[in-house]
């Protein structure tokens, strides 16, 4: 099994490959061919799901809170910067006042891959990706639905029994808080479990926030497993049958990502 964790040029890789493979043919599944576009992408990390969508020749701008990762991705997309073919920014896009002007432009793909769960005030947040798009501009949205087996990101647990347990996650807040101090987690990690415990977001709910919002779902895709976990457990790649993605609630059971595609109505 390998340790995205520790190896992160690896975990570019896999990131670029993963969006190669299957994240570029599902947008492109809807709107046509994804060649010389505005990409942005939230919360890009080490930039790996970016780098795949400039290579397939767009333009890529990067926006990555974490002042790590900002300079790990901006290592890694050195030369795509000097040439002018992406731009990294170090910075919390709530803070961002007007997008075509501290961007350089405005953006016919918005990229959040393993996000949107971290977000905080997604009924405010997911409206506010409109002032970010160019017309008939389209976001995309990768992410575990809560209620899924591994969903609470119990995975970044020091045990391995934690690391390996499903659903715990689902617990009350304060038990699910016992368990992770009785196992010997440190406080850093119990503080990031339980801030994506209230940040966390299910099927239902996105769908009542993007009509709330008056998005247009485009296409969507329920994987039962994650595209990365090719990567990561050996694991061949599916879908959910379709009958059971009609199944409010038990959807969000079976589901480990939940890939949507939606653009203003």
């Amino acid at each position: 099994m390998f340790d995205f964790h520790q190896d992160k040029k690896r975990y570019f890789e896999i990131q670029k490959l993963v969006t190669q493979e299957d994240v570029i043919p599902f947008i492109e599944a809807a709107i046509g061919p994804v060649k010389s576009k505005n990409v942005l992408e939230i919360g890009c990390a080490e930039a790996g799901v970016l780098k795949a969508f400039i290579d397939h020749g767009n333009y890529g701008v990067g926006v990555e809170l974490s002042a790590n990762r900002f300079d790990m991705a901006s290592l890694f997309l050195t030369e795509d910067i000097k040439s002018g073919r992406a731009k990294m920014f170090n910075k919390n896009i709530y803070d961002v006042v007007d997008p075509a002007q501290e961007f350089g432009c405005l953006f016919d793909i918005i990229i959040l891959k393993d996000v949107i769960e971290h977000i905080p005030n997604q009924e405010n947040f997911i409206p506010l990706l409109k002032s970010f798009l160019s017309p008939n501009g389209c976001v995309f949205f990768a992410y575990p639905p809560w209620m899924m087996p591994f969903g609470g990101h119990q995975q970044i647990c020091t045990h391995k029994l934690l690391r390996t347990l499903p659903w715990f996650h689902l617990l009350p807040s304060s038990l699910y808080k016992l368990v992770l101090k009785s196992f010997g987690e440190k406080e850093g990690t119990i503080k990031e479990l339980l801030e994506v415990k209230s940040t966390g977001i299910n099927i239902e709910r996105m769908y009542r926030i993007l009509k709330d919002s008056g998005y247009n779902i485009l296409n969507e895709s329920f994987w039962f497993t994650n595209p990365i976990y090719k990567f990561k457990f050996g694991f061949k790649k599916s879908h959910v049958f379709a009958l059971l993605t009609k199944i409010p609630v038990f959807r969000n059971f079976v589901t480990t990502a939940h890939y949507v595609l939606f653009k203003v109505k």
